[in-house]
């Protein structure tokens, strides 16, 4: 018999029914008569899933810490309980809601200054955070990375003049503040101008960026520095403040705005639990 070519089309769309129908009723019969069709509250046994292998799961796990912000691994906080920087990371880790293991660096021990320490940061600094295989070694860096990986409670508003006012205000306290009156600062000053040259140092230092932040927030302030959402500013303001007014004494009546922000911050569990004496290396 001479076969055209219809029908041969024809005797293909027939043997493939044929050998989907036996497939289905080999995989599914079961649970399904010939009659039945399978809907979507039928239960199919766990045992016809084809295994996935362990390389399989390695690879999707691997896709899940590309993609997905919600995948937490280990992170690591090198902290010393004194120091303002490491403070503001601890205050915005807990913001975050995302825990963290504590490893003491005494400052005053030198222990800054070890091999292993010196492989985290050349500089000698606190704090650093080790993320899995990713190590910062910057409090301003630290955070903007938080932003980045952590989409969970945002330190950065969406709008964008908020936003780069978030980030001045960070920059002023991490650039033109805290870095003269860091510890090592303070020892130089003291060795080559003696103690009474060093605190006139620091109030005036202090005073001059407390200035500038209270101009420059006091038309954006609500029980916040940029409204009634804690933020990035806030974060590096509020350790700022309480180093100020409890290390050298500076008399915050002058700077009503940037009070009254911190008086909103202290009140929060999340800036509690960063308080220095919480800290596992803080004295008893």
């Amino acid at each position: 018999m001479k076969i055209n070519p219809p029908m041969l089309l024809q005797i293909s769309r027939s043997y493939i029914k044929l050998v989907k129908a036996d497939n289905f009723q080999r995989c599914f019969g079961r649970h399904f008569s010939n009659t039945e069709t399978p809907t979507t509250n039928s239960i199919v046994d766990a045992s016809l899933a084809v295994p996935i292998s362990a390389s399989s799961m390695e690879s999707d796990n691997s896709k899940k810490k590309a993609t997905d912000s919600t995948w937490v691994s280990k992170i690591v906080l090198y902290s010393f309980w004194q120091s303002s920087c490491s403070w503001r990371v601890r205050f915005a880790l807990n913001l975050k809601g995302l825990s963290y293991e504590y490893r003491a660096v005494n400052l005053g021990k030198g222990e800054q200054f070890t091999l292993e320490f010196d492989k985290l940061n050349p500089l000698h600094y606190v704090p650093v955070l080790v993320d899995g295989d990713v190590v910062i070694s910057d409090s301003y860096a630290i955070l903007l990375y938080l932003e980045e990986k952590y989409h969970q409670r945002p330190l950065l508003p969406v709008e964008p003049q908020l936003r780069a006012l978030n980030l001045q205000a960070a920059s002023i306290v991490s650039s033109n503040m805290q870095p003269l009156h860091m510890l090592s600062v303070l020892r130089y000053m003291e060795e080559r101008v003696g103690p009474e040259e060093k605190q006139l140092w620091v109030k005036f230092h202090i005073q001059k960026g407390f200035g500038a932040l209270e101009k420059l927030l006091t038309g954006s302030a609500g029980k916040y520095a940029t409204g009634d959402e804690v933020y990035m500013a806030d974060v590096f303001l509020a350790p700022q403040i309480a180093v100020a007014t409890k290390r050298f004494n500076i008399d915050m009546s002058e700077f009503p705005t940037l009070r009254k922000i911190y008086d909103s911050c202290e009140a929060l569990p999340e800036f509690q639990a960063s308080l220095p004496e919480r800290q596992p290396d803080a004295p008893p």
